[in-house]
């Protein structure tokens, strides 16, 4: 397994946590931001998940732009 696999690894893991949807996803089992952060439990492992998932969300755009250039890589490398 080399850095290239582990890399498409992280960005596929990336793009699991930016699609997940607060509405019908996460707010039925409790893992919404606002019940965290309301609660003080941002500190805890639960909280941590829960703000990667929020990060994650929020750069959409430049995981676009990776999946754009993962793609090109993988085009032009066979």
């Amino acid at each position: 397994m080399g850095l290239w696999t582990l890399l498409e690894g992280f960005l596929l893991l990336a793009n699991a946590l930016a699609i997940l949807n607060e509405d019908r996803f996460l707010t039925p089992r409790g893992w919404s931001f606002s019940e965290v952060s309301s609660n003080g439990g941002a500190k805890t492992l639960k909280g941590q998940i829960i703000g990667l998932i929020y990060a994650a969300q929020y750069l959409r755009v430049p995981l676009i732009v990776l999946n754009s250039v993962t793609i090109l890589v993988k085009l032009v490398s066979g």
